[in-house]
């Protein structure tokens, strides 16, 4: 094949291999297309014929060999195609002449760089693999591998063999991270969203986190970042070094790198509320300060801030209420569980309550169809039996509220 193929011609050959590819290469019937379902303006141009009649030559001398069968308009041989039929025993020519990789061969290329690297890949990591080479078995797709990006398929597989298994208190900024994979500051960037969907796919803890919080679970942040911290804080690091936070107002950021090396942690206070967003963080100590001790989740809570709370926790007395504040929805709830179960069953919610969310219902906000489906979801969760009337009581009045919207009036 000699000649370089028009635009017509290519788009009538490539929707022919694109029909094959989809049978697996065993079509049980013709595979067979009719030219005027196909988007051909030049051969069906009332102004120009060259285009028409060159493409009728150059399928015609596909058709004298022996690559496709032509099927003329009545009255029409020679100047109108009615059809085109492709012989399967012919695609290789077909292939060759479009300059075209059969989806076979991508397949197994593919197959071979996931096997080639599957050994080194533990836990979550191993199961994504897994699951791509299952898909490509099947014939489906192998997303989020290409069949015809390889530079994508390498930086991928690359950056899933930099990664930890599990949860890690060290943080790493993408951009270091990405140098040490990669050598390259920027490679890491455009891979982020799809690292977080394989790893919320493959490790259920992660499920309900957003693409940021499952990559802080594996380390990776934007930059080091803090954990937010108001009231008689005592931490103790292994060399046995205290610092007190107690003098520091409104708050204290203290680094999560140094959080995660903290053994032991001492609050002189009456209670303890760990509340979900910044700016209520703030109004919670703005209005009600005394006895108080505050942390700011940031929304799910990272694997240091979980650090810190184990250590609180497992020296806090009884007495001591160890509080939840986050907002009435599915996300305040899912927090909740989260930190009774990878941290403490103490916590107790606070200001998360049929009352409040009475009170304040003018502020409410109407359940979506992915709220109902989570609350009831939700409903059955072993870590909520207590919250159970809440939920409840949320699907029946259809309606959620964000703790900014509580009220708080000072106490002094």
């Amino acid at each position: 094949m000699s000649f370089l193929p028009t635009p017509d011609t290519a788009a009538v050959i490539n929707h022919l291999l694109d029909i094959y590819e989809r049978r697996d290469g065993a079509p049980k019937q013709a595979v067979r297309v009719r030219l005027a379902e196909l988007k051909l303006p030049g051969y069906y141009s009332q102004i120009d014929p060259a285009p028409r009649v060159t493409t009728n030559e150059q399928l015609s001398h596909l058709a004298r060999q022996a690559c496709l069968t032509l099927a003329w308009e009545q009255a029409q041989t020679g100047h109108l195609l009615e059809s085109v039929t492709l012989n399967p025993a012919q695609t290789g020519a077909l292939y060759d002449l479009l300059g075209r990789e059969p989806l076979a061969e991508q397949r197994r290329r593919l197959t071979e760089r996931l096997l080639a690297e599957r050994s080194r890949l533990t836990g979550w990591r191993r199961k994504a693999v897994e699951r791509c080479l299952s898909q490509l078995r099947d014939h489906r797709s192998p997303a989020p591998f290409s069949l015809t990006n390889d530079d994508l398929n390498r930086d991928l597989l690359e950056t899933l063999l930099h990664l930890p298994d599990a949860e890690t208190t060290t943080e790493t900024p993408y951009r270091v991270f990405s140098v040490r994979a990669f050598n390259d500051s920027k490679q890491f960037e455009p891979l982020k969203d799809t690292v977080a969907r394989l790893a919320r796919q493959h490790n259920p803890l992660w499920r309900d986190l957003t693409p940021p919080e499952v990559l802080r679970e594996l380390g990776l942040v934007p930059n080091p970042s803090h954990l937010y911290l108001f009231g008689p804080w005592r931490l103790t690091d292994a060399d046995g070094q205290v610092v007190s936070l107690a003098e520091f107002y409104p708050s204290v950021g203290l680094p999560s790198a140094l959080a995660a090396q903290v053994q032991w942690v001492e609050v002189d206070a009456a209670r303890v509320v760990c509340v979900e967003n910044l700016t209520t963080f703030y109004e919670l100590i703005r209005h009600e300060p005394a006895g108080l001790a505050a942390l700011c989740l940031a929304g799910n809570p990272s694997p240091a801030t979980r650090h810190l709370l184990r250590c609180l926790a497992a020296t806090l007395p009884a007495t001591t209420p160890l509080h939840v504040w986050a907002d009435i929805d599915y996300g305040g709830l899912n927090i909740l569980a989260q930190l009774r179960r990878m941290v403490s069953a103490q916590f107790t919610p606070h200001r998360m309550d049929i009352a409040t969310l009475a009170a304040h219902a003018r502020w409410g906000q109407p359940l979506t169809v992915n709220d109902r489906r989570n609350l009831t979801r939700l409903r059955q969760h072993a870590d909520l039996v207590d919250m159970t009337a809440l939920i409840d009581w949320m699907l029946l009045e259809e309606i959620k509220l964000e703790q900014e919207a509580v009220v708080l009036q000072s106490t002094d």
